[in-house]
């Protein structure tokens, strides 16, 4: 295993984006997944359509390059990003496409599981009552500590 010697002036151990700390050791998109929201295939689209090298330390990257990152990530449909390769697909509330990033996602789910529940939909039902939601089987699996068995007779 190589060890890093990337010390300089310019060099930043941890790298500040979007309220989430990110390594600087590593590359620039494996450091942007760090932030809630960001996975591979986006951290490297939006490395290359902000123009930064994906094979850069994310510690050695400028203020400059990590805002033009952010404002990639933060509306990728004006970067020429595919509307298919966001995580927010017709917002249920006001039916736009955008990218949710960060504690928003949190938010955002919570909202939906609220509104299902509000609803009294299936899915609602089967989140406020604790259960397996996606049409698993629940018999014999995920009783999470339930003992369920046959009683001995005395």
């Amino acid at each position: 295993m190589t060890s890093l010697t990337m010390m300089g002036e310019e060099f930043q151990h941890m790298l500040r984006v979007m309220n989430t700390n990110c390594d600087g050791k590593r590359k620039v998109p494996f450091a942007m997944r760090m932030v809630k929201g960001v996975g591979r295939r986006l951290a490297t689209v939006a490395c290359i359509r902000a123009g930064v090298d994906v094979n850069r330390r994310a510690g050695t990257l400028g203020n400059d390059e990590v805002e033009r990152i952010v404002q990639v990530l933060h509306k990728p449909e004006e970067f020429k990003v595919p509307s298919w390769f966001v995580n927010r697909k017709k917002d249920p509330k006001d039916g736009t496409t955008g990218h949710v990033l960060s504690n928003t996602v949190d938010t955002k789910l919570r909202e939906d599981l609220e509104r299902l529940k509000k609803m009294r939909n299936h899915r609602g039902l089967r989140h406020a009552w604790g259960l397996r939601v996606r049409g698993q089987h629940t018999k014999t699996t995920g009783r999470r500590g339930r003992t369920v068995g046959v009683s001995k007779k005395k």
